[in-house]
């Protein structure tokens, strides 16, 4: 063990003269008490036979725990593991209702806790259960620290703690009269309940009442604890069901008032988890008037990074309803989630930025708000943030839900629609952005004024990269997207002669598309077959009687279909009598 401060050496060699001086006394009093007995008429016949079995053997194995438990203090944890013969010692010990022997026990447990560097093998949680059960203050205090070390530090496994039958004892805990204690076991069920099974746990075991109690604790140490408790046990949908009952809603909603950052940071994260099922929000919203909204947006502002993520993230849950959506347009939150687009925190930008496509949702009254400062943010943050799946799903669901005719012009001129085209061409895209980013591609080319843009830029490596997605069909949506941008630009009649670089890949996926399951893969290729048919370079390239072929074979086709085969056959006419 490397070399400890005077104040530690200090502590190790009183307890050490302790344990020396207890199990001393205890060898003593353990050889009255037999000498008493022997002396006894009943014991006669027996004394030579109680002094033999009895005397050494005890004496010896007070002295053996005792010397494992130094042996262990002095060497440390480091290198000398524990074993069966300390575990029997801590058994004793702990079991014992002599305070010394069970303090010691505690001692030893808490020195454990803040040197071990490996996992506490399970066997040793067992003396926990009478330290913990154990009417001693002082022994609650130190058996109930040294968890929470045990626990925070990774050495324990949770669920191990749980099914020792640990949790009861913990629970009780919960009611003592003492701060504490009341903190160590808040601390202990907070991180407890980081496992969904030990959640359930907590909940069936009657956990939620009595933290939600110690949440109103004027020691902000156990008010703190209590409420991170909370905050993990609320990602359970039962349990959210089972805080809402007990009355959670309005002491959540008043903590965001409190001084303490932290408490504000993991009610609010409560709050944000309990928002998640829209079941809820009716409730949550009754509270005073819609008091928990303004409380929200004024932690929006906080100086505290991650307070102020928090309160955007729960907002954005919140606001999923429409109704919701209204109040905070009416509240004036926009300039402030705007402004929160400049942070220099990365959790800040992605809230917010998350929150800003949520009340896009509702376009009409976000249309006041899309300006070029705006978008010239958004593409700023494209930048930055380049292969980060939230960004580029957020802005791409923000700009695809405020596609409307009014704002096509705005959008398609500013450097975010830029970004937009250059994220969809980066090969490290995941396919959920890619998703995203071509379905919003695909909105914004329906309209007339982004086809011809996109035409006169006759951008090779983007139309290649359309038609590279559009035959990737692993991936159906993002296919079925990119033929889609693919369908919009060919109807503006000029587009056949930018594909045909890539005549061979456009037929594939077209003959691909024809023969797929879903009908509306039949009908994307058909609508931009209808298109391309038209340049007669690109029918002269297409394989017509393959084509005809794949037409004919449909069961029921619609007009559009019997057109093309029309159209198909009338242009091989043409083609036969110029040869």
């Amino acid at each position: 063990m490397g070399r400890l401060c005077e104040r530690c050496a200090q502590l190790i060699q009183d307890f050490t003269n302790l344990v020396r001086k207890f199990a001393s006394r205890v060898a003593e009093l353990f050889k009255e008490c037999v000498a008493m007995l022997s002396e006894c008429c009943c014991f006669n016949s027996k004394r030579s036979k109680l002094g033999h079995l009895y005397d050494p053997v005890l004496l010896s194995y007070e002295k053996q725990a005792a010397q494992e438990l130094l042996n262990h203090m002095e060497t440390g944890f480091y290198d000398v593991p524990v074993g069966n013969e300390t575990l029997e010692a801590l058994r004793i010990m702990a079991s014992s209702e002599t305070f010394e022997l069970q303090n010691s026990a505690a001692i030893y447990y808490l020195h454990m806790s803040q040197h071990m560097n490996s996992q506490l093998p399970a066997g040793f949680l067992e003396p926990y259960l009478p330290l913990l059960q154990s009417s001693e203050l002082e022994i609650q205090q130190l058996s109930s620290l040294s968890l929470v070390h045990f626990l925070l530090e990774g050495n324990l496994n949770k669920e191990l703690v749980v099914q020792a039958g640990l949790l009861e004892p913990i629970l009780d805990l919960l009611e003592s009269g003492d701060a504490a204690v009341q903190c160590n076991s808040c601390a202990c069920i907070m991180t407890l309940a980081i496992s969904e099974s030990n959640r359930e746990a907590i909940g069936n075991a009657g956990g939620i009442l009595p933290l939600l109690t110690l949440a109103k604790s004027y020691d902000p140490r156990v008010q703190q604890n209590a409420v991170g408790a909370i905050l993990n046990l609320s990602r359970s949908e039962r349990i959210k069901s089972i805080l809402c009952r007990e009355g959670a809603l309005p002491v959540l909603t008043m903590l965001l008032q409190s001084a303490d950052s932290e408490i504000q940071y993991y009610s609010c994260g409560s709050l944000g988890n309990i928002a998640a099922s829209p079941e809820h929000h009716k409730a949550m919203l009754a509270i005073g008037d819609k008091f928990l909204l303004r409380m929200l947006v004024s932690l929006m502002s906080s100086s505290v990074q991650k307070v102020s993520s928090q309160a955007c993230l729960c907002l954005n849950n919140l606001a999923s309803s429409g109704e919701v959506r209204d109040h905070l347009f009416s509240m004036d939150v926009m300039p402030l989630i705007l402004s929160l687009l400049h942070s220099s925190s990365k959790d800040v930008l992605q809230a917010s930025i998350t929150l800003l496509s949520t009340m896009s949702h509702s376009p009409e009254q976000m249309n006041a708000f899309l300006n070029e400062e705006m978008l010239r943010h958004l593409a700023l943050l494209m930048q930055a943030e380049k292969g980060n799946t939230v960004f580029i799903v957020q802005v791409a669901c923000t700009i695809q839900n405020l596609c409307h005719a009014e704002n096509i012009e705005v959008i398609v001129q500013s450097p975010c629609f830029e970004e937009l085209l250059l994220s969809l061409m980066d090969c490290d895209n995941e396919e959920e952005s890619l998703q995203y980013l071509v379905s919003c591609i695909a909105e914004l080319a329906q309209y007339e004024y982004t086809q011809e843009h996109l035409i006169k830029k006759r951008d090779k490596a983007f139309i290649k990269c359309l038609v590279r997605h559009s035959a990737f069909l692993e991936h159906q949506e993002v296919a079925f997207q990119a033929a889609t941008v693919i369908k919009h630009l060919s109807h503006a009649g000029e587009f056949a002669v930018e594909l045909k670089p890539f005549m061979n890949d456009v037929q594939a996926y077209l003959m691909s598309f024809l023969t797929h399951p879903e009908m509306r893969f039949h009908k994307i290729a058909i609508a931009t077959l209808h298109f391309l048919c038209k340049d007669l370079d690109f029918l002269k390239a297409v394989p017509q009687s393959q084509m005809k072929e794949l037409l004919e074979q449909k069961h029921q086709q619609t007009e559009e279909t019997e057109e093309l085969l029309r159209l198909i056959i009338n242009q091989a006419d043409k083609l036969n009598l110029n040869e």
